[in-house]
């Protein structure tokens, strides 16, 4: 390995401006977790990342450097640490300035184009680590999937994403400008909105059975928000949604109501090389029953 003085250096494009970083950063800190899940399927495991109380996926890796929450980074140990990369994203983009100054930090957070900000992050990230052919592999069979789930969705009639939480519904918007948690359906895939107009607050705009029954959507897609944070003792969202009401909808006529993994589609903000692969096959496994 070159001396520190003589280390080939890259210089990347991200949601903050412009960083200057060495090529094969040894110490890479991540507080972005699509970033981890990236880095992972490309060969690359991080050193330090947030703590996750709820169930982990394979790629989220244990054992790692304890450098705080995603909404507030533990500031000593990054410092103690001087890493040679951060990456922040979505929820702790904020603190972006703060670890700047301390590290190379870039900021991947997630643009209203899901594929195009998967690739751009996935790009960026491949370029400071050697892994472009790699990652245009991933991102070429991602490509072919969206492609061929676009014409399912298309022919299978309207639908909604909501939200389960304490009990409550709420329903996501499909116009949301920064992508959300809808993009990937709406935007990306073309599932017809059975309701235009929705407020696009961060947790969608509440509503009731009676709402749903009288747009009644095709498909019913479900986020179970207690379940992605670990709620303790909250009733699970296929229990909520079992009730008369929502009996007499198409969607649960038809057996169109899927409940989606809630660590990719709430805790992750936007996705990963494989959190995105695995979300496309949810959505091509409910498509083709």
């Amino acid at each position: 390995m070159l001396p520190l003085a003589f280390a080939q250096q890259v210089t990347v494009q991200h949601a903050q401006g412009e960083t200057t970083l060495n090529v094969n950063p040894e110490v890479v800190f991540s507080y972005d977790y699509a970033a981890i899940d990236t880095l992972h399927t490309l060969g690359i495991e991080v050193d330090g990342a947030p703590p996750l109380a709820g169930a982990a996926p394979s790629w989220l890796p244990s054992g790692v450097v304890n450098i705080g929450s995603l909404f507030e980074p533990d500031y000593e140990e990054v410092n103690a640490s001087q890493p040679g990369l951060i990456v922040v994203g979505g929820r702790s983009a904020t603190a972006y300035r703060d670890l700047a100054r301390m590290a190379p930090t870039i900021d991947l957070t997630f643009g209203s184009d899901f594929f195009a900000s998967l690739a751009q992050n996935t790009r960026t990230l491949a370029t400071i680590f050697g892994k472009e052919a790699e990652a245009e592999a991933e991102l070429a069979a991602i490509e072919a999937k969206i492609e061929a789930l676009r014409q399912q969705v298309a022919a299978g009639g309207d639908g909604l994403v909501i939200m389960v939480n304490g009990g409550s519904v709420s329903v996501l918007s499909p116009n949301n400008e920064r992508g959300g948690r809808g993009a990937l359906l709406y935007q990306t895939l073309g599932l017809v909105p059975a309701l235009a107009e929705v407020d696009t607050a961060t947790h969608g705009e509440p509503i009731s059975f009676e709402f749903l029954l009288r747009h009644d959507p095709d498909w019913l897609f479900v986020i179970d928000r207690d379940a992605a944070i670990g709620t303790e003792g909250a009733q699970p969202a296929a229990q909520v949604l079992d009730n008369e009401l929502m009996h007499q909808t198409k969607a649960w006529q038809q057996g169109h109501v899927v409940y989606l993994d809630p660590f990719n589609w709430y805790i992750i903000s936007g996705a990963g090389l494989s959190s995105a692969n695995e979300m496309l096959d949810e959505i091509a496994s409910a498509y083709a029953e």
